[in-house]
């Protein structure tokens, strides 16, 4: 018995937590791109954080970076930006959550209350990508599958009953309703990936003349629409003329629209991208008009005050769904003990079932049976004696009694 004890001290001793880094939200875009984590980049990351980690989930998107992790290294935070090569000198513009306040970060971050756009539709797929990228990184294990596939459950619900997704809004939609609320009607978007599809999706539902579609490769967009015209990538700068208003939106690692390739003449453009696309000198120049991630989230969202109401309302899907986890988490720390339970149970079975195995021809196999039954009651019975009087010494009493009271309660 005292192997089982020894057992037991050391898994409840156990302080491996789930644990939380992400950028603060005044954190400026200069600092962020610094610090992003591009998609082609992120298995190599996530790589990085298995050999200090238990498990991983990396969350990267153009207005967050966060790194779910379970750990019990108290230096845990300098390492992994060292495991990430990122300047340990940008430790500060980090908050680092524990336990059940990172689990209330994710949930919330899922139904979009955490947003710079409050209840902006695109976070919950970008939760899910990032989820399945580790997941098929083998970066997660059991707690996390079922932290972050509750949390997806939980963005669907919430995203159901409070019919934020009949009123969207994202950086995409955003940028696309200024441009022709302020009369533009021909578009370039630089970049086809998630966020080129939506913002494709967006510009094609106004009133406008012509889109043109950069892409290196060009297969990759099937639209049908006398409007769209498909375009290499490096041909943007023989097009910029043909367009008074550009969105990028690529996952490149440089810049990607410079100042001395742009036309003489007024352009708007919005870069949605982090690390950003446009480099920062051509906001100097009076010609363009460039909103980069952060100016994006100043700009007027007339639905606003319906999307926090409605949130407001819904607000207990989220604390639900925080409080079933801890739940599960708190009965699943009981795992190795309850499996101890059965183990023990299972010994003193067979016990039993050896003496009625070389007494089996006993004539009297009524009594027999009693005989087994009573010593295997008396064996719980009795181990049940011996713990309420060790721990009525040590003036437990009160609560092994209630206990004991409801394990043998009919």
């Amino acid at each position: 018995m005292r192997q089982e004890t020894l057992v037991i001290v050391k898994y409840f001793g156990d302080d491996i937590m789930i644990q939380l880094i992400g950028l603060k939200h005044d954190v400026k875009i200069e600092i962020r791109e610094k610090l992003s984590i591009i998609p082609k980049r992120q298995e190599r990351s996530l790589e990085a954080l298995a050999n200090i980690c238990d498990e991983a989930v990396i969350l990267s998107t153009c207005n967050r970076i966060e790194i779910y992790f379970k750990s019990k290294d108290e230096d845990i935070v300098k390492k992994i930006f060292n495991a990430l090569n990122w300047d340990e000198s940008l430790i500060k513009c980090v908050f680092n959550y524990k336990e059940e306040k990172a689990v209330q970060h994710l949930m919330e971050v899922v139904c979009g209350f955490d947003s710079l756009l409050l209840g902006e539709d695109q976070i919950l797929g970008q939760v899910r990508d990032a989820y399945e990228v580790a997941k098929d990184s083998g970066a997660t294990k059991k707690e996390f599958q079922r932290l972050f596939e509750n949390a997806i459950a939980c963005g669907k619900n919430f995203r159901t009953k409070s019919k934020t997704g009949e009123i969207p809004v994202s950086s995409s939609s955003m940028v696309v309703k200024k441009a022709i609320d302020m009369g533009y009607k021909n578009f370039m978007i630089l970049g086809y990936g998630t966020v080129g599809q939506l913002t494709t999706k967006y510009i094609l539902e106004g009133k406008i003349d012509s889109l043109y579609i950069a892409v290196r490769d060009s297969q990759k967009v099937d639209i049908e629409d006398p409007r769209v015209k498909i375009i290499p990538f490096n041909d943007i700068q023989k097009n910029y003329e043909k367009v008074d208003c550009v969105i990028s939106c690529t996952t490149a690692p440089h810049t990607v629209v410079r100042l001395n390739e742009l036309p003489s003449k007024h352009l708007l453009l919005f870069d949605l991208a982090v690390p950003r696309d446009i480099e920062e000198i051509v906001s100097e120049n009076p010609l363009y008009e460039v909103y980069d991630i952060d100016k994006i989230s100043d700009i007027h969202d007339a639905n606003f005050k319906i999307r926090k109401d409605s949130m407001k309302n819904n607000r207990y899907i989220v604390d639900k769904a925080i409080r079933e986890f801890v739940e599960w988490k708190t009965i699943e720390e009981l795992s190795p003990f309850i499996k101890m339970i059965k183990h023990n149970g299972e010994d003193i079975y067979k016990e039993r079932l050896a003496t009625f195995k070389h007494k089996k021809e006993t004539k009297d196999n009524e009594k027999l049976a009693e005989i087994l039954l009573k010593s295997t009651s008396n064996a719980f019975v009795n181990k049940a004696i011996q713990v309420l009087k060790e721990e009525h010494l040590k003036g437990r009493s009160k609560e092994c009694v209630d206990i004991i009271s409801r394990i043998f309660q009919q």
